[in-house]
């Protein structure tokens, strides 16, 4: 299967066989230490704040031999006088091999990979897509499930802003799941996703009382309440603090049950849950080394 120069900007661009085709690769990558991008420039353009994810691309391409230009905030870069992301793309694809792009408004990604010459992966845009973080999601679930097939996924929290729950739903409808979206009915999961869900006959329930189908759970999916994606701040302060997850959780589900969290959390899980067996967060925000060093190897090239 061959994916170069193939751009990463929506999980609707892949099909089933070419989702399992990165998980195989990303896990031929944890323990292949060869330089595949000794050469090679990634241009890393964070329009948006990040933590993980952008320095798990820098920790990719540096472990592949490759090397890193860009920003970290739009207030170091030409979009401070004004300049629009299609000149910006325009600009970076001559300095670049691959472009690596974050931006908080919707389509943007889309827009620069119609603007590049170079491969571009959408980093998130906007409450739309996230496709790399959906990678390491679907990793993240086989690893410790040993399976994608006939799961029961919770999402709760933020389920109308929060970006990653959106691509998941999309990605894991390849692999008969049943969903449980735990959200208060403000943040519920967006009627566009349940409709492709109801479209595919993927079954699905909704409720905001987390304790309602917790034992029923193989995974339960936490998302932050996204502050900075409403429009009204007085709006959040409803919201703010909805879910707080703690030991106190542990009788109402199953013993293999498994927490993730795309990170960062404020206040949403308790750090009394970190050493349980249950919490797998922080092996899957190292999970995104793997896929990453997969995804840039296979679009320039270097891995089939």
């Amino acid at each position: 299967m061959n994916l170069k120069n193939k751009d990463i900007i929506s999980i609707y661009d892949f099909s089933k066989a070419e989702l399992l085709h990165i998980l195989k690769a990303a896990k031929s990558m944890e323990k292949d230490k060869r330089k595949l991008l000794d050469g090679e420039i990634m241009g890393s353009l964070f329009f948006e704040p990040s933590t993980r994810t952008r320095l798990s691309f820098t920790s990719a391409m540096e472990q592949l031999g490759g090397q890193i230009l860009g920003f970290a905030t739009p207030g170091v870069s030409s979009a401070k006088k004004g300049e629009t992301v299609w000149d910006t793309i325009k600009m970076v694809e001559r300095y670049s091999d691959v472009i690596v792009i974050r931006h908080n408004i919707e389509g943007a990604a889309r827009l620069a990979a119609e603007a590049s010459s170079v491969p571009v992966i959408n980093a998130g845009d906007g409450a739309n897509q996230h496709p790399t973080q959906t990678l390491l999601d679907l990793y993240t679930i086989k690893k410790v499930k040993g399976r994608l097939d006939n799961l029961n996924i919770g999402m709760v929290g933020d389920l109308k802003y929060g970006r990653t729950v959106h691509s998941l739903a999309v990605a894991l409808s390849h692999f008969n799941p049943t969903f449980y979206f735990i959200a208060p009915d403000a943040l519920k999961m967006p009627k566009k996703y349940l409709d492709e869900l109801k479209e595919k006959k993927i079954k699905f329930y909704e409720t905001s009382d987390l304790l309602k189908y917790s034992k029923k759970l193989d995974i339960l999916y936490v998302t932050r309440i996204q502050k900075e994606r409403f429009p009204d701040q007085l709006e959040y302060k409803k919201y703010e603090g909805s879910y707080k997850l703690n030991t106190d959780l542990l009788p109402h589900i199953k013993k293999d049950l498994k927490i993730m969290h795309p990170l960062p959390r404020v206040d949403e899980i308790d750090k009394s849950l970190d050493e349980t067996e249950h919490a797998v967060y922080f092996e899957q925000a190292a999970n995104g080394i793997p896929i990453r060093k997969a995804l840039l190897a296979l679009i320039l090239g270097k891995i089939k």
